[in-house]
């Protein structure tokens, strides 16, 4: 699918973190206007003092008046560096964007778009094509969707709003053939302002409008096929799979904390029965062929005006007074009415998506904290690990281990892995200067283990509902807002996406987190002990600080920056059949005043580092859950497009996907190579 251009005046941006202000109130609830959650004295310069290097020598000042910015202990291995538009922030980074060959896919590097075109790109010999938009009816007999008359009932057999997490899978139940299979995304939150035409915020949605917003959020399930291998997969209406997960689905709790007073309501006394799922953000496919999915700003759909905080619970998620208005058609929206819903979400959740008529599951055993996924591998003795981003800024990394072990082909069985196991938390601790990389050795710190907290003064119940103030009193590092956290399949290392911190400062840089008012983020590489899953501690390196090229803080894994891409806020990971890491940015217009992106970097041979930008989203849209079909195939959610602070129903921004309804749609697009056209 091909569009013309359209270019749109420059939006101002407001927020430190580089978002629209329509992003921050939607996506986090404005939580960079917040306090920080995390205030725990855990220290940030132990691995500097342990290495032997003083506070004095790791801090480089800058010219006067200027802020500290970096860590002169670890300065980066000079690279070619080319120098930057001041109108793009490009670089000649830019300017050599690739050569063909470059990448798995063999495709020639996009130079960035800037961030005011309303366009999708993709590299030359490719094209693309939506599979599944905001409102497609998912059953036989949903009706269409129509922008002016939406209703409830519709929304709940439409495809939900914003798209996050994808995940593909074939081999199921009715997948005859190569051109079947089966499509599950999250569905993370509304953009209100852009649903319906009137409405300058949510205060101003009626009754009605909020049952629909409601109802676009969750999960949607869709079977899809293609015509043939050369064209784009497209969702199949009435597909005896579809499936909508919304905020009234009824989910099982199990785990540790299944049943514990502080998970019991009015309307689930036994506290074993929850409504719904929240912000779907990024997650994870099991071995065992379910859909994990992790609920991550959920702090911001409760009202907690007037409701008593006297051990600091609720600040420690971000829960404050304001919420979206829910409250006003169901009181559990309300912690002063219903305080203990609040705590029934900030779960990874498990769905079984060949079976539309299984009940998902709420999993105690992996915590609660702002999840942006659960991503899972096997260890050496066939137990299940799963790894795990607590997306605030200073926030941590966990692992967790099942119990029991994988049997291939027992999916029952599998499917209670997740349900008994140990709970840890990573420590980072840097090496110093001598070999000028950001690197060091690091530990998972438990929590629970066998079934018993290893907290002081926490129950396992305690641990498990309020994991992060029972993180903070073990010392794990304070992570740049740690999203996705992704085993490579080929390498069996684990590669960890850390978007930013701007609230970083100059005293609390260290060797994991190298740069104060972290506005770009980076990408960190861990390998087990042993190459082992199982094991319990861990060596790590920064294989890519990001940002322009000519910056001298950034570092491409060692690859010549004369010939890489600007990236900015690295969000989602994935890896393709090579090995390759390919990373979804969300960001990128406040940042570089660029589109974001997906891109690919090979971890190894002679163009290790070499990161090239495979593809580009509209204006206001975020790239997410790129899933690597094969050479020349590639899923993206595009999120929030036409996300910008003026933007409405009758100012629109974006069109996208340009299907001649004239507003923007959320949707998850295929981009493919045109063989033989």
């Amino acid at each position: 699918m091909t569009t013309p251009d359209r270019l749109l005046p420059l939006f101002t941006r407001s927020h430190g973190g580089g978002r629209s202000s329509m992003t921050c109130q939607y996506r986090c609830g404005n939580a960079c206007d917040q306090d920080v959650p995390n205030t725990s004295d855990n220290a940030y310069f132990g691995d500097l003092v342990a290495a032997g290097v003083s506070r004095r020598a790791a801090l480089r000042a800058g010219s006067a008046g200027a802020a500290l910015v970096g860590l002169t202990a670890w300065s980066m291995p000079s690279a070619a560096a080319a120098p930057s538009s001041p109108a793009t922030g490009a670089g000649a980074g830019a300017a050599g964007a690739g050569r063909a060959g470059s990448s798995a896919l063999g495709f020639t590097g996009i130079a960035p778009t800037p961030a005011n075109v309303d366009a999708v790109k993709v590299p030359e010999g490719f094209a693309w094509a939506p599979v599944i938009s905001w409102g497609d009816p998912l059953f036989a007999g949903t009706p269409a969707f129509d922008f002016d008359n939406q209703t409830p009932a519709a929304q709940r057999e439409q495809a939900g709003y914003n798209c996050d997490y994808v995940q593909f899978m074939q081999g199921g139940p009715g997948d005859n053939g190569a051109h079947k299979g089966l499509l599950a995304f999250n569905n993370e939150y509304t953009n209100d302002e852009l649903m319906f035409r009137g409405v300058g915020s949510s205060a101003d949605l009626t009754d009605e409008q909020l049952e629909i917003v409601q109802a676009a959020h969750g999960i949607t399930v869709t079977e899809v096929a293609r015509r043939n291998a050369n064209s784009p997969w497209r969702w199949v209406q009435g597909g005896a799979r579809n499936r909508r997960i919304h905020t009234d689905t009824p989910f099982a709790v199990d785990g540790p904390a299944a049943g514990s007073v502080h998970l019991r309501t009015s309307d689930d006394p036994r506290g074993e029965r929850i409504l719904g799922t929240l912000n779907n953000c990024a997650g994870g496919e099991t071995p065992w062929g379910t859909y994990l999915s992790g609920e991550e700003n959920f702090n911001q759909y409760f009202n907690a005006t007037g409701a008593p905080d006297p051990q600091g619970r609720l600040k420690r998620y971000g829960i404050t007074s304001g919420g979206r208005g829910w409250e006003r058609i169901q009181d559990r929206f309300s912690v002063t009415k219903e305080p203990n819903e609040v705590n029934r979400f900030g779960w990874i959740v498990e769905v079984d998506p060949q079976d539309p008529t299984s009940t998902p599951v709420k999993h105690t055993a992996l915590g609660r904290f702002k999840h942006e996924g659960a991503t899972v591998t096997l260890t050496a003795d066939g137990r299940v690990a799963a790894y795990m981003g607590d997306d605030e800024r200073f926030d941590y990394i966990y692992k967790f281990l099942s119990k029991g072990t994988y049997r291939e082909g027992d999916k029952r069985h599998n499917m209670g892995l997740l349900s008994e196991g140990d709970l840890y938390v990573a420590r980072l601790d840097g090496d110093g200067a001598a070999d000028g990389e950001y690197d060091g050795t690091g530990a998972w710190i438990p929590l629970v283990v066998d079934g018993v907290s290893k907290v002081p003064g926490y129950s396992v119940e305690e641990v498990l509902i309020w994991t992060r103030l029972a993180a903070d009193r073990v010392g794990p590092t304070k992570m740049d807002r740690p999203e996705d956290v992704q085993p490579n399949p080929v390498n069996g290392r684990i590669y960890a996406a850390m978007t930013n911190n701007s609230a970083r400062t100059p005293a609390q840089i260290d060797e994991a987190n190298p740069r104060a008012s972290n506005k770009h983020g980076h990408v960190t590489e861990f390998t087990e002990a042993g190459g082992d899953h199982g094991a319990l501690t861990f060596t790590w390196k920064i294989v890519l600080v990001a940002g322009n090229p000519s910056d001298p803080q950034t570092y491409f894994n060692g690859y010549d920056k004369s010939e890489v891409s600007p990236i900015s806020c690295p969000d989602n990971l994935a890896f393709d059949a090579a090995g390759n890491l390919w990373i979804s940015t969300d960001g990128m217009p406040g940042t570089l005043n660029h589109c974001d992106a997906l891109y690919v970097m090979p971890l190894e041979g002679a163009e290790k580092g070499r990161l090239q930008q495979f593809l580009s989203v509209p204006v206001g849209a975020e790239t997410c859950g790129p899933v690597i079909l094969g050479p020349d195939s590639v899923l993206v959610a595009v999120q929030h497009p036409g996300e910008v602070g003026n933007a409405s129903p009758d100012n629109v921004v974006s069109q996208f996907p340009y299907r001649g309804d004239g507003q923007p749609r959320p949707s998850v697009i295929h981009a493919y190579r045109r063989h033989g056209r």
